[in-house]
């Protein structure tokens, strides 16, 4: 069998980048969980900024060092992939917490939190499917990885519905149902692309195998 591990070696550039990425992803993620916990949000805030500056900044490099190396660990085309697929995380999330910061006020009492960690433990799982890229492409543990990311996605769907009842139906306040939905909604948006980070690396993993 063809071993891209072997040719180009475990120490390969883009192996760390990516997983500085998808630390940053998991940064911004766990942020958003404090966010929604803490009445202060002003360092929470500086918090987002600076996770996302990092990925912005990690998203670029990874771009530059592909013009600029010749040889890859991966394809060219599944780390340009998994780069636009990380860089997603943090920004959705980042969409989330300027919105929550201006409406937090009037949506006391709404429960964010335990979509937030789901948001965490699919970033979470996003790191180790990131890392296991160096670990020579193995199928069995990505597969299980990615089959967690999907579990994560059926609760947060699920979640998902439970505060539509309650905000539409028995309650008077529409435009607070509005801002709350649209809230969910990101953080559910933010959970669909850690799986989407998921796929593209277990499609890799099943190219490469």
């Amino acid at each position: 069998m063809f071993s891209l591990q072997a040719m180009f070696g475990k120490g390969d550039r883009f192996y760390g980048l990516l997983e500085q990425s998808a630390e940053a992803a998991c940064d911004s993620a766990r942020a958003v969980r404090e966010l929604v916990s803490q009445a202060d949000h002003a360092p929470v805030m500086a918090a987002f900024t600076s996770s996302r500056a990092r990925e912005k900044a990690l998203a670029q490099q990874i771009s530059e060092e592909l013009v600029n190396t010749f040889v890859t660990a991966l394809d060219r085309e599944d780390i340009e992939a998994l780069n636009a697929a990380l860089y997603k995380i943090p920004k959705t999330v980042e969409k989330f917490a300027e919105r929550y910061a201006v409406v937090a006020d009037r949506l006391a009492g709404v429960d964010f939190a335990q979509r937030a960690l789901v948001l965490e433990r699919s970033a979470e799982v996003v790191v180790q499917m990131i890392g296991e890229l160096r670990r020579g492409l193995r199928i069995d543990p990505v597969k299980k990885l990615q089959d967690r990311l999907q579990a994560l996605e059926s609760e947060g769907d699920k979640l998902l519905l439970d505060p539509y009842r309650t905000l539409y139906v028995e309650g008077a306040d529409v435009m607070r149902a509005v801002l709350a939905k649209d809230l969910f909604e990101l953080i559910e948006k933010a959970i669909d692309k850690c799986r989407d980070v998921g796929n593209v690396v277990y499609s890799i993993v099943l190219k490469n195998s």
